[in-house]
């Protein structure tokens, strides 16, 4: 990381270092980015949050406090508390801070101070942020620029979920939060659109999946130009914007094209071409089709902002992905042990393909997410799994709420079985599953802990992490 600040000058000066910045919920993976990200601009910050972690952790030994728990006391002295929508309007901290005077001030319009402060790239999209964020950040660093980034997981090339650098600023936007709709940056790109985070109660989901794609349009019809996903149906008639107007896939005819695809068991070697005109060879390390239209658009974007082809290309080649995607953590008796943040039916079903093209036998040990989740879409999660050898289904992650009845997680693995699959079970004792796995793997195997919960523990048993 370099020590320049996240974007430009201008944009350093408009936060006053003196000002006393209180994060709820700092170690979750976006709240704590903002902490270092405020942090480097001088900015006094502090945090709290339920649980100590490994992120928490990481915050204190870089010098910003962080307090277990909730409490009215920690808005003392605070000039601007910062809480996500997630956080109800009634808690204590933030009723406090209003009873105070304390600005309490959403993270989303801390992003938007992001982006409008210089040249910004937005990454939006229902599957595939965080690689691609992740991507176009090591791309423009290695094509010679200076990017900063925010980003929803850890880069391993910057060893943090932030880079700091003159700009562009590149950030991942997530769509669970409502206010994302009214951010606006330079560049957005627009990677899919589907029907996650619809439907509930929680204040992180859209009430329809109509309202949650009007959102995405109105964000990227605010960017001055827009990048999207030739190759998802429908996308293009979300893109309505005044400004430029560019697409990137595997689709002939899209503005930034992949060609002449070349997989093996470890990725992908393509041509990129720019309206027909070859900019040169890429690699994406990362086995799966959706990692070669993420490498694609972090090229694309990499040219837009005026770097160097293959320099790009070859930063890109190095990737091995942020954590929790595709992540290679060891082996197991000559067996690949691998974590995928995978939780819903396109993400389970890109990972399984992934996995597929590493020739090995496929056995996956899949964590359902959220009773609601699972209620929505068990008949696509069963549907996505199906491709891999062996499927280990454990008990859904709550992820804080409550039960749904007759919702659990044999939902999966029954209409596996019922649709022919024989390599399936339910599996929930997860001491069974590591001594059974420890047991029966070898080096023909690629096994894959996969979901939003804590099933990436079991890759870490496995590998002896």
């Amino acid at each position: 990381m370099t020590d320049s600040p996240p974007c430009s000058s201008d944009s350093a000066s408009s936060v006053p270092s003196q000002l006393h910045y209180h994060l709820m919920g700092i170690g979750g993976i976006g709240v704590s980015a903002f902490a270092r990200l405020l942090a480097a601009r001088g900015v006094r910050v502090s945090g709290c949050d339920t649980q100590p972690s490994e992120l928490t952790e990481q915050l204190v030994r870089e010098g910003i406090p962080v307090a277990l728990g909730h409490d009215p006391a920690h808005v003392t002295g605070v000039d601007v508390l910062i809480a996500s929508e997630a956080v109800p309007k009634n808690h204590p901290e933030l009723v406090a801070a209003r009873g105070a005077g304390v600005e309490v001030r959403p993270r989303m319009a801390l992003l938007d101070e992001l982006l409008r402060a210089g040249p910004s790239v937005g990454v939006i999209g229902t599957h595939g942020k965080t690689t691609t964020t992740s991507m176009i950040a090591v791309a423009m660093q290695g094509a010679g620029l200076d990017p900063a980034a925010f980003v929803g997981g850890i880069v391993p090339e910057f060893g943090s979920n932030v880079r700091l650098g003159t700009g562009p600023f590149v950030a991942e936007v997530d769509e669970s939060d409502r206010g994302f709709a009214v951010l606006s940056c330079e560049t957005a790109v627009f990677t899919n659109a589907e029907d996650d985070h619809v439907g509930g109660n929680q204040a992180t989901y859209w009430e329809t999946v109509e309202q949650q794609h009007a959102a995405f349009a109105r964000f990227v019809g605010q960017a001055r130009r827009v990048l999207y996903c030739a190759d998802w149906p429908g996308l293009d008639q979300l893109v309505t914007t005044s400004g430029e107007r560019l697409n990137y896939g595997l689709a002939e005819g899209a503005d930034y094209r992949a060609v002449d695809l070349r997989p093996d068991a470890e990725g992908t070697t393509f041509t990129v071409a720019r309206r027909g005109e070859v900019l040169g060879e890429a690699r994406v390390g990362l086995p799966g089709l959706h990692n070669v239209l993420n490498a694609l658009a972090a090229l694309a974007v990499t040219d837009l902002y005026g770097g160097n082809f293959q320099t790009a290309a070859a930063a890109l080649a190095a990737f091995r992905g942020p954590g929790r995607r595709w992540q290679r953590i060891g082996e197991l008796n000559g067996a690949l042990i691998i974590d995928d943040y995978a939780h819903n039916a396109t993400k389970v079903a890109a990972a399984v393909q992934a996995a597929r093209q590493t020739g090995r036998r496929v056995r996956v040990v899949f964590q359902p997410h959220r009773y609601l989740r699972t209620q929505q879409s068990w008949p696509r999660l069963a549907d996505a799994l199906m491709g891999a050898d062996e499927v280990l289904v454990l008990d859904i992650a709550a992820a804080s709420e409550p039960p749904i009845p007759g919702i659990h997680a044999t939902l999966v693995s029954d209409r596996m079985a019922q649709s022919g699959h024989t390599g399936v079970r339910y599996a929930p004792d997860r001491a069974e599953v590591v001594r059974y796995l420890r047991e029966t793997a070898c080096a023909d195997d690629v096994i894959v802990t996969m979901g939003a919960g804590d099933v990436w523990k079991l890759s870490r048993e496995l590998a002896s992490v």
